[in-house]
């Protein structure tokens, strides 16, 4: 996909930044990074700006683990100017959506500049936020420019990489889960941007084997992937192409892991694992027929306003309230929108079963991750069964949009 923003993956990407600053006229910087990417990448820029004479704020996140909350933005926050200067966030997927918040926020422009292929967001709009316990994406803008060390991307931990390949996986879900909505949802679609989108991310996920065994050419390829999957995000304008069912039940054990202080798991390769029971899930659609589908849909009780509403309090707790307003739309609805949603679903049962046969059954999902170098079960990862369980069945929660996940609550497929 053909974008205005000048991308550069290469092994001169601190001398392409130099270039491109001197071009611009740039010459007051806040640099964003952590305890690790500072000593891998974030030196050298600090180094090389600052030998061309150049102001640089250094903002050097510390801590086992950074999230993109309150309080790491306001680490940031508090260490700004009122100078009108470029952000560079150097580092992968948290630290940019933090560079990307703050430098919205105060009127400023970012660059990226990825130390690894962890997750596709480098190039979009959205951040994705940690507020009050519930991970949101707040809408602020893309960077202007990308530059990507082609070295420091192949020397990166290999799960980070790995994680990246989960997230492009993942797409392919995605894009069938947004089709899915428009279809029986009315919500907004692109047909366009989804079969570019799809033939975009069917290419990249063929590197596998060479993500696997940290071949350079097929990290070159998932990066150029991520950020494709960035531009489309920025040319819809928000990401509902490319953030489907496996991705709201990433952020439901995400927002576990944090509510209850353990040790964060990257967020490619929690999409990764739900991807295979996604997949599953389309699988299970294609092999039923309309008059399958009919039936199933007039014997599965839809559950009632009053239950569910109980369910997501005893699961979500203090943010309940906060989700229950997010869904009303699906959780009151009323008899005579769930009866005219179940006949779309048998009128438009083809197109159903056309959009399911473009994902890839969930036994090819399995072989994909694992020849990337990526978990495919929730015990790898360190979830329980009951964690996962309850991952699929309340990750719809997260997002107002419906999903091959609320497709199968209306026919009765079971999650596992």
């Amino acid at each position: 996909m053909n974008s205005s923003i000048p991308v550069y993956i290469g092994d001169y990407a601190v001398d392409k930044l130099m270039e491109y600053c001197q071009e611009k006229g740039f010459k007051k910087f806040v640099l964003v990074c952590d305890t690790n990417t500072y000593p891998v990448l974030g030196q050298a820029v600090e180094g090389r700006l600052q030998g061309a004479g150049w102001d640089v704020i250094t903002v050097r996140l510390t801590g086992e683990e950074i999230i993109a909350d309150a309080h790491y933005l306001l680490d940031v926050f508090l260490k700004l100017d009122r100078q009108d200067r470029l952000f560079l966030a150097v580092g992968s997927g948290t630290l940019t959506d933090i560079t990307r918040f703050t430098s919205f926020v105060t009127k400023a422009s970012f660059v990226s500049i990825p130390t690894a292929a962890s997750v596709d967001g480098f190039t979009s709009i959205g951040a994705p936020l940690v507020m009050r316990g519930i991970k949101k994406t707040a809408i602020s803008q893309a960077p202007i420019a990308l530059f990507a060390n082609l070295s420091t991307l192949c020397e990166a931990p290999p799960l980070l990489t790995a994680s990246g390949y989960g997230d492009l996986l993942g797409k392919l879900l995605s894009i069938a889960d947004w089709q899915l909505g428009h279809v029986l949802w009315g919500e907004r679609f692109d047909p366009q941007i989804a079969v570019e989108f799809y033939q975009s991310m069917s290419k990249s996920i063929r590197y596998a084997p060479q993500i696997g065994r940290r071949q350079c050419d097929g990290i070159e390829q998932l990066m150029l992937g991520l950020i494709e999957s960035g531009f489309y995000m920025l040319a819809f304008g928000n990401s509902n192409p490319a953030s489907g069912a496996e991705h709201h039940c990433s952020h439901f054990l995400e927002m576990k892991l944090l509510k209850e202080g353990r040790r964060a798991v990257f967020h490619g390769v929690k999409v990764g694992v739900v991807s295979v029971s996604t997949a599953g899930w389309y699988a299970r659609v294609r092999g039923l027929s309309r008059a399958d589908a009919a039936r199933m849909l007039e014997a599965t009780p839809f559950l009632s306003a009053e239950t569910q509403v109980q369910n997501i309090h005893q699961t979500f707790g203090s943010i309940a309230d906060e989700v229950i307003a997010d869904q009303k739309e699906w959780i009151y609805m009323t008899p005579e929108a769930l009866a005219a949603l179940k006949r779309r679903v048998v009128d438009q049962w083809d197109v159903v079963q056309e959009i399911a046969a473009r994902v890839p059954p969930p036994e090819e999902v399995v072989e994909l991750l694992r020849a990337s170098g990526a978990p495919t079960r929730y015990d790898e990862i360190g979830f329980s069964r009951e964690e996962f369980l309850q991952a699929l069945d309340y990750g719809h929660y997260l997002r107002n949009r419906f999903s091959i996940n609320r497709l199968r609550l209306l026919l009765g497929i079971p999650s596992l």
